[in-house]
């Protein structure tokens, strides 16, 4: 046993050594880790902490709150809503900067840091707790600020952005979205002009909603064009906002007749904005969310982007027939004639219904006839045909539905100014198309599987 004796106190020494390092030396190491990662913060606060915020510039004073369970809004020297963005990214700067050097405590002047005149003051309040920041000059580096902290009177070069804190304005903090809706909650959306007025409705549909227009015609809308419309009012924002008082009564006036009224009814809700533009040559725009509200000052672009006609937003697909409704599509060319059947195992020739066909080639081609859209809108009603090469045209397609009867027409004519004229059976009148098509008709010959290739 006594040859064992050395391992055994060799044991006991290593033994207590991690003892010693465990509840001794590693909490002193962590406690000074702590303490200095806390001399390098700017703040001892964390952001949910944070309820109030004090910014003030040579612009004038804003005060910002937050209550538990609710956004953060102005109170001074204003009560609105606040731009929930603009507020967190100063938040997270706050709490996130971090100190790069304590330059000096108890400065005798702060002229050489930009101090003594401080772009910007941020006063934090989090709980019982407040502190004072002090923005002043950028450092030797372009990403940095000196900044002077009240509570021990130090003067610190810290890795805050000047971007974050200069020209902070009212406005930089009020909400400037006019709207406030989810896309995807979206029911109704109503267009009201001077002489006119547009009603859609969203339907539900996998994978994507599904818009018709209510008003002034039942019909089918172009999801592309609602769904820019849409985004439009979402991103809808403020350049300038006039209060209610002396501007705001001095331009009232001018906002009688909106070009257009957007309702938006979304989860239940009607929420409303009026767009005016009381002359065009000086290049003003402006919105109203309220009768008695502030006037919002927009981007003129807005006004052109957000009036639609009734042909921008129909669906401009000619034909009028989508392909799972088809059952026949017959083609008929200068060159061809085919009438393609489709069953449960895809397409077929009427007049060669054994021979094997190119499904690809037959998908694609329904596919271009299917969706072909007009390019412009040359009558919007049905007049002479004969001008523009429509009495004997140079193609037509005529869809058959499941139930026997007619489902869709297309028809393309002569070619001008790089389009070709064509009449369908969804919107009435007289447009012009691409003229791709014509060159993408195969022939009898490249449908059949044991046919040469075509190009696509």
């Amino acid at each position: 046993m006594a040859r064992y004796w050395p391992t055994v106190l060799l044991a006991g020494v290593l033994a207590g050594l991690g003892l010693y390092l465990y509840f001794i030396e590693l909490p002193e190491q962590r406690a000074e880790l702590v303490t200095a990662t806390q001399a390098k913060q700017i703040l001892p606060f964390e952001q949910a902490q944070i309820s109030a915020l004090r910014v003030r510039s040579h612009s004038g004073e804003v005060v910002l709150s937050q209550t538990p369970g609710h956004p953060w809004g102005i109170t001074a020297p204003i009560q609105t809503d606040a731009d929930q963005r603009q507020v967190q990214a100063l938040l997270r700067a706050l709490v996130t900067g971090k100190v790069s050097r304590l330059v000096e405590t108890h400065p005798v002047s702060l002229t050489p840091f930009g101090l003594d005149h401080p772009s910007t003051v941020v006063t934090v309040t989090a709980g019982d707790r407040e502190e004072t920041l002090s923005i002043g000059d950028a450092g030797p580096l372009s990403s940095t600020l000196y900044v002077l902290r009240a509570s021990d009177e130090a003067v610190l070069l810290t890795d805050l952005a000047p971007k974050d804190f200069l020209n902070r304005t009212l406005l930089s903090f009020r909400r400037k979205e006019l709207l406030q809706f989810n896309q995807q909650e979206t029911e109704q959306l109503r267009l009201t002009y001077p002489t006119t007025e547009m009603v859609l409705y969203g339907i539900e549909e996998k994978p994507k909603k599904k818009w018709k227009i209510r008003y002034p015609i039942e019909a089918e809308a172009d999801r592309t064009e609602v769904q820019a419309l849409l985004f439009r009012l979402e991103d809808l924002k403020a350049l300038a906002i006039v209060d209610p008082g002396p501007e705001r009564e001095k331009l009232a006036p001018l906002l009688t007749k909106p070009k257009v009224k957007v309702t938006v009814h979304a989860a239940g809700t009607d929420q409303v904005v009026r767009l005016f533009q009381p002359d065009p040559a000086s290049g003003e725009a402006y919105a109203q969310t309220a009768q008695d509200g502030p006037i919002y000052k927009i981007s003129p672009s807005v006004i052109k982007e957000l009036t639609k006609d009734l042909f921008a937003l129909q669906d401009k697909r000619l034909l009028g027939a989508e392909t799972g409704d088809i059952a026949l599509l017959s083609i008929k060319t200068r060159d061809e004639q085919y009438t393609l059947v489709h069953d449960r195992d895809g397409w077929m020739l009427e007049d060669q219904p054994n021979e094997k066909l190119r499904q690809d080639v037959a998908d694609l081609l329904v596919s271009r006839i299917v969706n072909l859209p007009a390019e412009e809108r040359i009558l919007k009603q049905a007049g002479p045909l004969a001008p523009y090469g429509l009495v004997a045209p140079v193609a037509e397609f005529i869809a058959t539905g499941k139930n026997g009867r007619v489902a869709g027409r297309l028809a393309l004519g002569n070619q001008s100014g790089g389009l070709v004229y064509a009449i369908g059976q969804r919107i009435p009148g007289v447009f012009q198309v691409r003229p791709d098509l014509l060159t993408q008709i195969p022939s009898r010959l490249a449908l059949l599987a044991s046919g040469p290739a075509t190009p696509p």
